[in-house]
């Protein structure tokens, strides 16, 4: 397993960034300013995109593996190598929908919920998203602080 760094041609993985990220313009708003990593084993089985939101403030705006790679550890593996990949990281966020299952996937990689973000899914999505059928509204926002 390894972990590479993309700086072009990020679109080639669409696929992965629409399992996370339903609406392509949505991805375009922070893909070119974000640092993207995908994990190969094999091939490539998930990726991530990470953008600097303040000093010691980094994003995860983008995180997605394969529907047939799930459950193997390999987001929390992106997700801690993030977390090591910056030497001024303090605070790392994540914005997700209001997920049961996706939720207890960032709290068990040590996350916390910061705030939530009111109706977020529907002024800025076209279309309604559903995740394990249930409609998301809110955005929740999650963050890891780095222990000294």
């Amino acid at each position: 397993m390894k972990i590479v760094k993309i700086s072009e041609n990020k679109k080639q993985y669409l696929d992965l960034l629409l399992l996370a990220d339903e609406q392509e313009d949505m991805i375009d708003r922070y893909l070119m300013r974000g640092d993207m990593f995908v994990l190969d084993d094999g091939g490539v089985v998930a990726e991530c995109v990470v953008t600097r939101e303040a000093e010691g403030v980094y994003e995860i705006k983008n995180i997605a593996v394969r529907p047939d790679a799930q459950r193997k550890g390999y987001g929390r593996a992106l997700i801690e190598f993030v977390f090591d990949q910056y030497a001024d990281l303090k605070t790392l966020l994540v914005g997700t929908g209001d997920s049961d299952w996706t939720l207890s996937f960032y709290q068990a990689c040590g996350f916390t919920e910061s705030h939530r973000v009111k109706n977020y899914m529907i002024d800025h999505y076209n279309q309604p998203i559903f995740e394990n059928g249930k409609q998301l509204f809110d955005q929740v926002v999650l963050m890891r602080v780095k222990k000294d």
